[in-house]
């Protein structure tokens, strides 16, 4: 996968959690509940809250864009208190990835990327994409997905997997 092709899955999943964060209001709407709530949930008690895992996942994109195009993410401050400013931040970060085209990962397949925890050793841009970047981002969809369906949203296969470029 390349950073390109890594750009573009992470905008795919942060457009699906606005979508799902959509439904998650809808959803407490109808069953007569402040949905603010869901920020809190978490699946385990030493699991991140909702809240925090949608905040991860989109630092997560913009920091792997970011180190794979030799540039400096913004800062986000983790202050959402409502789902409307989650939605805020998906919208930030989304356009913040949304000015990375092929031209600014020249080169990314062998630059060396690394954070604070990796206690200086780097990965090669092409294999950060794949065995540190995607999969981060995803367990951190996955479970902000999992927390709402533990809470009840109406959610299915399709609202995760959706949309796929179908062909012919």
């Amino acid at each position: 996968m390349t950073a390109l092709e890594a750009n573009a899955l992470f905008s795919k999943y942060l457009r699906s959690i606005e979508r799902w964060i959509e439904k998650a209001q809808a959803s407490a709407k109808e069953r007569k509940f402040e949905g603010d709530v869901l920020l809190h949930a978490r699946l385990a008690p030493d699991q991140f809250t909702f809240a925090r895992q949608v905040q991860v996942a989109c630092d997560a994109a913009k920091f792997a864009v970011a180190k794979l195009s030799g540039s400096e993410p913004p800062s986000h401050p983790d202050t959402e208190k409502t789902l409307d400013e989650l939605k805020a931040r998906i919208r930030t970060c989304l356009a913040y990835l949304e000015t990375f085209g092929a031209e600014r990962f020249a080169g990314s397949e062998d630059r060396q990327c690394s954070h604070p925890w990796m206690q200086g050793k780097w990965l090669r841009g092409a294999d950060y994409v794949v065995q540190y970047a995607v999969p981060n981002f995803l367990f951190h969809v996955t479970t902000a997905y999992a927390i709402l369906r533990h809470n009840g949203v109406p959610l299915g296969k399709t609202d995760y997997l959706t949309p796929i470029a179908l062909q012919g």
